[in-house]
């Protein structure tokens, strides 16, 4: 029997190489493997984690918004009978709680003015020109229904159209509906002729005066001393309503200034009839929003406590810890928000807390709605008000305090100020008491500045018995220059111990009113000049917790990053003195700006989900590592098998050229 030396010795045993090593790296690579997956499984865990959390924090900010609003405690409801001579079309927050009896004696209309001439063509030239200027305002008229004095509008914007020979008269009507203005034009076809019709918005006080610098225009002119070209096809009127009894006239039909807060149409006149309706305090809407607010918290909470804590299945009793159960981060937030919902809010005296209106925390940690709050609705609302919405008050009402746009970090609590000066307007005076005059042909015109914008060259005329008469006359005449309505500068005319007293609607160091020009005769009959005596006015001094304010116009600003810092203070003129202030955010604004902080770009929760971020970048590095580690070890293992099977080789050679030996060897026999 041949036999094999190196079968013998084990040799060629027939080894799977690749699958061995890929075994060994296998079993070398499996434990760090694991820890890499592990931990990336739990990091993403923790984001999806977060991601709820996230989610769930801004449902409860969705839940605080109504609560931060001041108009969810001042809610109105109304019962208004069905009628068709008015129509109610808004309610809003604050409107006046009362009964009314309503009464529409008549309804606003426009005045509509109808130009006599007619043109076969709209459309042809009228071959006319020159310059015409239109005013709104109010006519008084005579005895034969004829316009007899106007007073402009120094609300109303006046127009002048420039008028070319190669107008038609819808290019008339066009260029006026193009102005800047409230006056509208209409081409009408009357008989087969075209006529242009002009009227302006509804009220007595925007009547249309239409004069002209060339007589060609003076078949468009309407004014006390040329109107026979036209025909006045409606007189412009106010509407008059009676409120409980008192006579009310208003410019248009449509009112939002006699109720406060109720806006509604007049659609007819039903003289002496009357009608009935209640304006009433709707406490359910924030009722209802404090209920979703303790629904939105609780489920806000439970997701929370699912997330952070230890849960227990009911039927196998089994516990499982949440994917932030080891989170701090997590916890603290949970933690910070909880402490505020069963802390006192902040800058509210008295009952300042949950608790006190009857919104418990229960041992779970979640909220429950006891007898006491349907209590504090129907008995204590202005305290539900007091501790959910943002709260400001002063103990003078010659001091108003508002809350800034930059309150975001303004400290609650109460604080004293005190004005030591107050505002001022700008001012000018005339130097002689007044006396009856009537203007002659002397040279009457000026021109006046008013905060830093001067008119345009203004003419006084007229007959004057009363110094009423003129303050009236001025204040017509400056206040409708077109430089100061475009800038929104006026003033008020007032007597003031027989003489004539120009004073700027504003307050402050920019506030001034000064004659640039005064012609002789004009400054002669009113005492008005350029030397006349002018006082600019002063801005608001004072201080504001202690700390010297900022004062502009009218209003006090606290010093910037002190704790009152964002809270605004509108000071009326003449006062001066201590009061003091509160300032409360409201627990809806406060748990809103805490979550906020949750969630801004440098908050706890982003800068926890940044940390997770890096940690699951770095097991990426780790994977690349072991991988390249893993490959490393391959090679080395395979090379080394490789080098083994070499060997192998090599002894079967040699086997093969060593079968058969022992029988050729001398003195050696085959066995039989």
């Amino acid at each position: 029997m041949d036999t094999n030396i190196i079968s013998a010795l084990g040799g060629g045993s027939g080894i799977d190489t690749k699958k061995l090593v890929s075994q060994l790296v296998e079993v070398e690579k499996a434990p760090q493997q694991n820890r890499i997956d592990s931990q990336k499984e739990k990091l993403q865990s923790q984001i999806s984690a977060y991601g709820l959390l996230k989610s769930s924090l801004s449902e409860f900010q969705n839940a605080l918004a109504p609560l931060s609003n001041n108009d969810t405690f001042n809610a109105r409801s109304v019962a208004f009978p069905e009628t068709g001579t008015v129509t109610p079309n808004s309610l809003d927050a604050n409107a006046q709680v009362g009964t009314y009896q309503l009464g529409v004696e008549s309804t606003a209309q426009s005045q509509s003015l109808a130009v006599n001439t007619s043109f076969a063509d709209a459309n042809a030239a009228m071959n006319v020109a020159g310059n015409l200027t239109i005013k709104l305002g109010e006519w008084t008229y005579d005895g034969s229904n004829n316009p007899q004095s106007f007073t402009e509008n120094e609300a109303q914007k006046s127009l002048t159209i420039e008028v070319v020979a190669e107008d038609s008269l819808q290019d008339l009507a066009d260029k006026i509906n193009a102005a800047d203005s409230n006056v509208q034009a209409s081409v009408l076809l009357v008989d087969g002729e075209h006529q242009l019709l002009l009227s302006g918005p509804s009220g007595k006080a925007n009547a249309l005066e239409v004069t002209n610098d060339n007589s060609q225009l003076d078949i468009f002119s309407y004014n006390a001393s040329n109107h026979a070209n036209v025909t006045q096809t409606q007189q412009a009127r106010d509407a008059e309503i009676t409120i409980n009894g008192l006579t009310v006239f208003r410019e248009s039909n449509e009112i939002d200034d006699v109720i406060p807060g109720l806006s509604f149409t007049l659609n007819k006149a039903e003289p002496d009839e009357t009608f009935t309706f209640s304006i009433s305090q709707d406490k359910g809407t924030a009722e209802q929003a404090i209920r979703d607010f303790v629904t939105a918290y609780n489920s806000l909470y439970e997701t929370a406590k699912n997330l952070t804590g230890l849960t227990t299945d009911e039927e196998t009793n089994e516990t499982t810890a949440g994917n932030l159960s080891t989170d701090g981060a997590a916890k603290a937030v949970i933690a910070q928000l909880r402490s505020m919902m069963t802390g006192a809010v902040a800058g509210v005296d008295g009952s300042n807390s949950l608790s006190s209106i009857g919104i418990r925390t229960q041992l779970d940690g979640t909220l429950e709605l006891t007898d006491d709050f349907s209590n504090a609705v129907s008995d204590n609302f202005a305290v539900l008000q007091n501790i959910f919405a943002p709260q400001t008050s002063s103990s003078t009402n010659q001091v108003d305090v508002t809350i800034g746009n930059y309150a975001g970090n303004t400290v609650p609590g109460s604080y004293t100020g005190t004005v030591t000066a107050p505002p001022t307007k700008g001012t000018v005076r005339s130097d002689i008491p007044f006396a009856a005059f009537t203007t002659g042909a002397g040279d009457n015109t000026f021109s006046i500045a008013v905060d830093g914008t001067t008119s345009g060259v203004l003419e006084l005329s007229g007959t004057f018995n009363t110094a009423e008469e003129l303050r009236v006359e001025l204040q017509s005449l400056i206040n409708n220059d077109k430089a100061l309505k475009d800038a929104g500068n006026f003033v008020d005319v007032v007597v003031d111990g027989g003489q004539i007293q120009l004073v700027s609607r504003t307050y402050g160091s920019s506030s001034k009113v000064v004659f640039e020009t005064a012609g002789a005769e004009f400054a002669t009959n009113t005492g008005l000049s350029e030397s006349s005596s002018s006082v600019i006015g002063n801005d608001v001094q004072g201080t504001i917790n202690g700390e010297p304010a900022f004062g502009a116009g009218e209003i006090l600003l606290a010093k910037i990053d002190s704790d009152p810092y964002g809270l605004n203070f509108a000071v009326k003129e003449g006062m001066t003195g201590d009061f003091s202030f509160t300032f409360s955010r409201g627990l809806s604004s406060e748990l809103n700006r805490l979550i906020d902080g949750f969630l801004g770009d440098n908050g706890a929760i982003n800068s926890r989900e940044e940390n997770i971020n890096r940690q699951i970048k770095g097991l990426a590095t780790d994977q690349e590592n072991l991988d390249r580690r893993m490959t490393i070890y391959q090679t080395r293992l395979t090379q080394q098998y490789l080098a083994m099977e070499r060997v192998v080789a090599s002894l079967n050679t040699t086997s093969d050229s060593l079968n058969g030996l022992t029988d050729r060897l001398p003195f050696t026999a085959k066995s039989s």
